[in-house]
C-alpha cells in the first residue's frame, strides 16, 4: 500500500478534483503539506475555489496533465481507462483510491468517527461535525457535501477526533479505521455492486467489526438490519430510535408549521436534554438521535449538544432553498432512491401551500432499473412529476432502461408525470405552468443542481 507520509511537500494529482468529497481532500492535502494538482471534466465553483486557494487546476482530462506528478490520487467512479489513470500507470506513478486516502488520514488521529447508511449520511456527519465544533472539540471534518460553518466540506483542526462519512459504495468504508462509527440504515442501493440486500448488511457487518472493542457503534434500532448488525459485534453498542425497544429515544414530539421537531431526548427513560430543530422531517430526528448517541459516548455537555442541533441549518443540496423565482420556491435536494425522495417528499407537501413540483433525474442505469418499482412509489405527496434523461455517470447505457419507461409506470399508477430530457426542458414547463407559493424539488445526486441555477439566472429571482 503506498503511504501519503511518503510524498509530503510533492507533488499530488487529484483525478475528478472538482467534487464535494475530492476538492476537500485536495484542500486538507494542501493544509498538510503537500503540492497539489487536479483536473475534472468541466469548470464548476469548486475547481475555481480551489484555483483561488493556489491549486493548479486542469479542465478536461488528459495524461499530459499529470506530467511531474509523484502520487495520483482517484476516486472509485474514476475508470481505468481514464487517460490519467492510464498515465500513471505507464509511467510508474503510484496511484491512490479515494477511500485509501481517507483511511490514511484517519490513522493520524486517535478518534475517527466514521458515519454509515444508505441514507442521511451528509446530514448526520453536518450534525455531528457542527455539534463537536460548537463543543469546543476542534475535530477535523471530511463530508460528502458543503457545509458553510466550515467553509466548504473540509476541516483541519487542533483536536484529537476526526468525522467522516462512510460510504458503502464499492465497499469503499472497509478501507477506513473507525474507532466509532454510526450506521442510520441499511437499505437497497448500489446493486451494481451488491449481489442483494443480505449482501450489503453483510458488508455493513464488515464495516461495524472494524471497530475495537474499545469503541463504539451507534444504530438505529428502527431497522431491524441494523440491530441484527449491533447483535453480532463485540464492540459496546447503543442504538436510538422512535420505537420503545431503544436506549436512546426521542419522546413527546411536535411538530411546527415547517415540519421541524422539537421533543425530549433520553436514555434508558431518563431526560438527556430537549431538542428543538431548524431542519425538518421525522428523519431529521433521527439523525440528531445518532448525534446524541455519539455525543453522550464522549460525554459532550448535553446543554450544548442541544444549542448545537437547533443551530444547524442544513448542508447544501440537502433540501436547500435556491431560489424564490417569479414567486415560486425552487429547493433541491440529493435525494436519489426511492426512499430518501419520499423523505423529502414528505417535507416539500408542508411547505407547498398550493401546488408541488418533483423534478427527479435519475441517476445510474443499474440504479434506476434495479429501483425502477420503488421510484414508482415515492412520489404520493407530489402534485406533477417531471423526469429528466438519466445521468449516466460512470455507466454506458445498456439499452433496456430510459426515463420515460419510469413515467409510463408512474401514469399507470395515475400520477400525473411527464418526461423533460433536459433541464432546459424541465425549465420551460416549470416556467409554463407554475404560480406564485407553489413549491419545486430537485432531486438527484448528478448534475441536476444546475437546472438551480439556471434557474435561479434567468429571470426575476429573489432568494
Amino acid at each position: 500500500m503506498v503511504s501519503i507520509n511518503d510524498y509530503i511537500n510533492k507533488r499530488v494529482f487529484f483525478v475528478g478534483i472538482g467534487g464535494c468529497s475530492m476538492s476537500g481532500l485536495a484542500k486538507m492535502m494542501k493544509w498538510l503539506g503537500y503540492e497539489v494538482a487536479g483536473s475534472d471534466r468541466t469548470q464548476n465553483h469548486k475547481t475555481d475555489q480551489l484555483k483561488n486557494d493556489g491549486i493548479e487546476i486542469f479542465i478536461g482530462h488528459d495524461g499530459e496533465n499529470v506530467k511531474g506528478a509523484s502520487l495520483l490520487i482517484y476516486s472509485a467512479a474514476i475508470s481505468e481507462e481514464n487517460p490519467e489513470r492510464k498515465y500513471a500507470a505507464e509511467h510508474n506513478i503510484p496511484s491512490l483510491e479515494r477511500c485509501d486516502l481517507i483511511g490514511q488520514l484517519m490513522k493520524r488521529f486517535s478518534e475517527s468517527i466514521a458515519i454509515s447508511g444508505t441514507h442521511g449520511k451528509t446530514t448526520t456527519t453536518s450534525m455531528m461535525a457542527e455539534t463537536f465544533v460548537f463543543c469546543g472539540e476542534d475535530p477535523s471534518i471530511h463530508i460528502g457535501g458543503e457545509l458553510d460553518s466550515i467553509g466548504g466540506s473540509t476541516r483541519l483542526g487542533e483536536g484529537e477526533a476526526f468525522i467522516c462519512e462512510a460510504c458503502e459504495f464499492n465497499r469503499s468504508f472497509l478501507r477506513f479505521f473507525p474507532t466509532a462509527a454510526v450506521i442510520l440504515n441499511i437499505d437497497e442501493d448500489h446493486l451494481d455492486c451488491y449481489k442483494d440486500i443480505d449482501d450489503i448488511e453483510n458488508t455493513f457487518l464488515e464495516f461495524a467489526k472494524l471497530v475495537p472493542e474499545d469503541g463504539l457503534v451507534v444504530g438505529c434500532g428502527d431497522d431491524k438490519r441494523v440491530r441484527n448488525v449491533l447483535s453480532k459485534v463485540n464492540c459496546k453498542t447503543r442504538t436510538y430510535g422512535l420505537e420503545p425497544h431503544n436506549e436512546i429515544r426521542a419522546e413527546n414530539i411536535t411538530y411546527d408549521d415547517n415540519g421541524c421537531a422539537f421533543y425530549t431526548a433520553t436514555l434508558f427513560g431518563h431526560p438527556l436534554c430537549e431538542v428543538e430543530l431548524s431542519v425538518p422531517g421525522q428523519h431529521n430526528v433521527l439523525n440528531s438521535l445518532a448525534v446524541i448517541g455519539v455525543a453522550s459516548f464522549y460525554n459532550l455537555p448535553m446543554h450544548r449538544v442541544s444549542e448545537a442541533l437547533y443551530a444547524y441549518k442544513g448542508a447544501h443540496r440537502r433540501f436547500e432553498l435556491t431560489s424564490i423565482t417569479d414567486g415560486a420556491y425552487v429547493y433541491q435536494d440529493y435525494a436519489h432512491n426511492p426512499t430518501e425522495t419520499k423523505n423529502v417528499m414528505t417535507v416539500a407537501r408542508i411547505k407547498a401551500k398550493k401546488k408541488l413540483y418533483a423534478v427527479l433525474q435519475p441517476h445510474t442505469y443499474s440504479r434506476t432499473k434495479a429501483l425502477f418499482q420503488g421510484f414508482t412509489e415515492c412520489f404520493d405527496d407530489a402534485d406533477v412529476i417531471l423526469v429528466t434523461d438519466i445521468c449516466a455517470a460512470r455507466e454506458k447505457d445498456p439499452g433496456d432502461i430510459n426515463s420515460q419507461m419510469l413515467v409510463d409506470a408512474m401514469r399507470k399508477k395515475g400520477l400525473n408525470a411527464y418526461l423533460t430530457p433536459s433541464f432546459d426542458d424541465a425549465e420551460k414547463f416549470l416556467r409554463d405552468n407554475w404560480e406564485k407559493e407553489d413549491v419545486v424539488v430537485t432531486l438527484g445526486c448528478g448534475d441536476i443542481d444546475l437546472l438551480n441555477e439556471q434557474i435561479a439566472l434567468h429571470g426575476d429571482t429573489k432568494k
